[in-house]
């Protein structure tokens, strides 16, 4: 099986995750899509994200309806913060008749080179890049195997939905109605 892997921390997932996802399995060769949910991602603070079993469940929660679409929790345990290299190198040795791709918008394409092993990442899989509000050209655009898709330019992001729910405001359509009903449901993110 050929499998997309689009890691985050999804906090929450939202609309837009769902719909770039869908959007590339359907578009490419891939088989599915997991949303692996990144407990600790190395450039985001600890401190604004609600429990890694929390997200999960939001993540299953939106794609329980769709064969295509599936969560996984991969990354809970593994060492913390999650290195993308690390989780590629554990999830090709634990499921080694799957061929993986990595899925990240393009925006990520701008620091790339920061990430922890880069090159091999670059070298070992192939990427699927999808378009993201207000992202500039790089060069990796064109490395070999480097895909990328047509999507939705979508500029929904979690901390928009946070902010909404901290403001007791509605997040109807910004997130699929289980997810809602399960945030409300658990007082999450709500102001301390």
């Amino acid at each position: 099986m050929k499998i997309g892997l689009f890691f985050g921390s999804f906090n929450p997932i939202h609309i837009g995750h769902l719909i770039i996802a869908k959007q590339i399995v359907t578009q490419s060769d891939l088989d599915k899509v997991w949303f692996v949910v990144s407990p600790q991602n190395p450039f985001k603070k600890r401190s604004n994200l609600i429990h890694e079993f929390d997200r999960f469940d939001m993540v299953r929660r939106a794609v329980y309806d769709d064969p295509q679409l599936e969560g996984s929790d991969v990354e809970f345990n593994l060492p913390k913060p999650s290195y993308t290299i690390d989780s590629l190198t554990y999830i090709a040795e634990k499921y080694p008749n799957d061929e993986f791709v990595l899925i990240l918008g393009q925006d990520n394409l701008e620091h790339f080179h920061k990430w922890k092993n880069s090159e091999q990442i670059l070298k070992y899989y192939k990427l699927i890049v999808y378009p993201r509000p207000n992202a500039s050209a790089n060069p990796l655009m064109d490395h070999e195997n480097v895909t990328i898709v047509e999507a939705p330019l979508l500029d929904i992001s979690a901390t928009f939905i946070r902010n909404r729910l901290k403001n007791s405001q509605s997040i109807s359509y910004l997130v699929p109605k289980e997810v809602e009903e399960f945030i409300i449901g658990k007082g999450l993110f709500k102001p301390k």
